[in-house]
């Protein structure tokens, strides 16, 4: 399913399964993803952030495997303890994201990991990769 141009503001998708989704050009103002199923998911030029926020959406602990974001605005944006093995950021805005304690890896075995992201032209000046 594929929604396109729409705008949501506040709006709580959190606990919400949104796996294998597309938005384009949609805009998420001040929106809640936390614990989302955003397994699969697809956004492209989307905007997750208002010009003069000082806070954008909040990912925390949400399930972002395999998702893609292209060419989103995702300043200021909160990935904390989210797993995101397989994401995808491909010439995405994440200044000042929070990746702390993100998850990139996948458990093969009890000593075997498997990591996988694909960030490329992505700004990530000031973003947070504490514990990742």
């Amino acid at each position: 399913m594929e929604t396109y141009n729409h705008t949501y503001r506040h709006h709580n998708f959190s606990h919400k399964d949104l796996s294998d989704l597309t938005f384009t050009a949609c805009t998420f103002i001040r929106s809640d993803f936390r614990r989302a199923n955003l397994r699969d998911t697809t956004f492209v030029n989307c905007k997750f952030i208002e010009q003069g926020d000082i806070e954008g959406c909040h990912f925390d602990v949400a399930d972002l495997r395999d998702a893609s974001f292209q060419q989103c605005q995702l300043a200021m944006a909160n990935f904390s303890n989210a797993n995101c093995y397989g994401i995808e950021f491909r010439a995405c805005d994440l200044k000042g994201a929070n990746f702390s304690r993100t998850n990139f890896a996948h458990q093969v075995s009890n000593r075997m990991y498997f990591c996988s992201a694909f960030i490329s032209g992505c700004n990530l000046s000031y973003a947070n990769m504490e514990r990742v």
